[in-house]
């Protein structure tokens, strides 16, 4: 799950809103080519992950058990942390890209469950395909909302901060006492990932520094991510 990183805490760099307009706009470019990078990477070691024999192995592994799932949560809420961190190192450009590239691993795993389901059973096909559009178009509408009014959202920081351990919360409790979180979570969710969305590209347009790229383009990403998780939840849950 993503959360709300702060991209203040680097004064060496200048802020981007701050800098000369050449500057400003390579940033931008630099965030969102480095996006798309990410993107193109999960779609490339997901379609590897699902062809290896051990896939469904691992999977076993991860949503066998009543609380493996938690421990794989857990596991990727602190890579989540590690790899923010790294993503934000002022000092090494490399740790920066490890940050992302680790990020994109995860991302990887733990999509594995979800996406092997959604592309072997004869009920879901085709819903991988209309997530990913789904995604796409509400994603670029977002950003569209905050470049074309040049509004800052940082304001949902705190929002976000609460409503990340709501949901997760939730989830381990669905998962303890073994209840179904039902559609109007997924619902909240994809409202939740929509609002992260908007922070981050405000973010990119207001509080990021130049020399964060790699840092804002894992932010975008991760906001993505959870986005298409509960767009591919729901449209699964209409084939059910």
């Amino acid at each position: 799950m993503a959360y709300a990183s702060n991209p203040y805490d680097s004064p060496q760099f200048s802020v981007a809103a701050m800098a000369a307009a050449d500057e400003r706009t390579g940033f931008i470019c630099k965030t969102y080519l480095h996006l798309v990078g990410a993107i193109v990477a999960l779609v490339g070691l997901e379609a590897i992950l699902l062809q290896t024999p051990f896939a469904p192995a691992l999977i076993g592994l991860m949503v066998g058990s009543q609380y493996s799932w938690l421990i794989v949560l857990g596991l990727f809420m602190g890579v989540n942390w590690l790899a923010n961190s790294w993503a934000l190192s002022a000092t090494s450009l490399p740790k920066q890209y490890a940050g992302l590239g680790l990020y994109v691993v995860a991302q990887a795993v733990i999509l594995l469950p979800l996406l092997f389901f959604a592309t072997t059973l004869p009920q879901y096909s085709g819903v991988v395909t209309s997530a990913a559009v789904s995604t796409l178009s509400l994603f670029v509408g977002l950003t569209a909302v905050v470049f074309i009014t040049r509004k800052d959202f940082s304001f949902l920081r705190s929002a976000l901060m609460f409503g990340g351990f709501a949901a997760m919360g939730f989830i381990v409790c669905a998962v303890v006492f073994s209840f179904q979180l039902g559609p109007i979570f997924t619902y909240v969710m994809i409202a939740f990932a929509c609002c992260y969305i908007l922070y981050d590209t405000s973010n990119v347009l207001h509080n990021y520094r130049i020399g964060q790229h790699v840092a804002a383009s894992l932010a975008l990403f991760s906001s993505i991510v959870l986005l298409f998780w509960y767009v591919l939840r729901l449209l699964m849950s209409f084939r059910d």
